[in-house]
């Protein structure tokens, strides 16, 4: 069909045709990135109940026990830092879709240090209703040290939410199952 002025597009519609292409582009590049590191496997994470008598408190990370992180940004960080916690407390982590009704919700802003040590913690939003799970959630925190080493960044600020189940239960929003 040959370019006449009624089929040949305006600027005006050439420009968003140009912005369309390049959108749908970029969201096809950004499909292409390698997937997140996977949570650690479920086998041995208790199913969880009211009781609270069987939790035990969080199990202390080994002396140079700290891996590299890859991360370039803090959002990439939280999901290896997420990783680590999960696995040291496996026995801690809640199984399955969180109940409609937590318990307690808290907000943590964490600094990592380049050789992985936490530097300092800051409750953006601390279940104050509930300071036994901020002492705990602290505690687990600090025991977990060192976390994986932010190599491409040197040193890292990240924040995590906490979601706390009334049986003293826990996931991270990072790699939560979601609620019923």
């Amino acid at each position: 069909m040959p370019d006449t002025p009624s089929t040949r597009p305006t600027g005006k519609r050439s420009h968003w045709l140009l912005a369309g292409i390049m959108a749908a582009g970029a969201a096809l590049l950004s499909a292409c990135k390698a997937p997140p590191e996977p949570a650690p496997a479920p086998d041995s994470i208790p199913s969880t109940s009211a009781d609270t008598s069987g939790v035990k408190g969080p199990v202390p990370a080994t002396a140079g026990s700290a891996r590299p992180s890859a991360a370039a940004t803090p959002q990439a960080y939280r999901q290896d830092a997420a990783t680590h916690l999960y696995g040291l407390n496996r026995e801690r982590v809640f199984k399955g879709k969180l109940p409609p009704q937590l318990y307690a919700i808290g907000v943590l802003q964490l600094d990592i240090d380049r050789t992985g040590k936490v530097t300092r913690l800051h409750w953006m939003r601390a279940p104050r209703h509930a300071p036994e799970v901020v002492t705990e959630i602290e505690r687990t925190v600090r025991a977990a040290a060192p976390f994986p080493v932010p190599t491409r960044m040197g040193k890292v600020t990240y924040t995590e939410t906490w979601l706390w189940d009334k049986s003293g239960h826990f996931q991270l929003d990072t790699l939560t199952e979601g609620q019923l």
